[in-house]
């Protein structure tokens, strides 16, 4: 139970850092993804108006019968192409991503990805440094062979 709770303050304070962060970037409607096990779900929303301008998800009947499975990385990258398409049909081109509690990471990753491919201004993507080279393992040393002992004295014929 204890292991849970810190999980659960951890989402929380992610959420909390994400949104204050958008906060500050208030001049751009906010792409604002939800994700459970069996579908996701996108939508641009104007936080000035409070209202929602596009949404996507993969129980959209028109998006139905692209997915198979909504909870997979294949159906976000369609709702990210959705979401995108609906959104510069209405006029929006930059948005501000919404990760809520989430990482950037899966199904997150390839509907970002989709919706930048898309046309869509999500803003530069965001690229893990490289590790630097590692140094190349030294060789292993080679086992030493054990001497061979005295070998035992056959008994000799007679």
């Amino acid at each position: 139970m204890k292991h849970e709770k810190q999980i659960g303050r951890q989402r929380l304070r992610r959420r909390r850092r994400v949104r204050n962060r958008l906060h500050v970037s208030l001049t751009r409607p906010r792409l604002s993804v939800f994700r459970s096990h069996k579908h996701i779900y996108a939508q641009v929303i104007d936080d000035a108006a409070g209202r929602t301008l596009v949404a996507a998800s993969t129980k959209d009947k028109q998006l139905r019968d692209q997915v198979r499975y909504g909870g997979n990385k294949a159906a976000a990258s369609v709702v990210g192409q959705a979401i995108a398409q609906r959104a510069l049909e209405a006029g929006i081109k930059q948005v501000a991503f919404d990760r809520r509690e989430y990482r950037y990471h899966g199904r997150l990753a390839a509907l970002a990805d989709a919706a930048r491919d898309a046309g869509l201004d999500l803003g530069p993507k965001k690229v893990l440094p490289e590790k630097p080279p590692q140094p190349e393992a030294a060789e292993p040393k080679k086992k030493k062979k054990k001497p061979e002992g005295k070998k035992p004295k056959q008994p000799e014929a007679e």
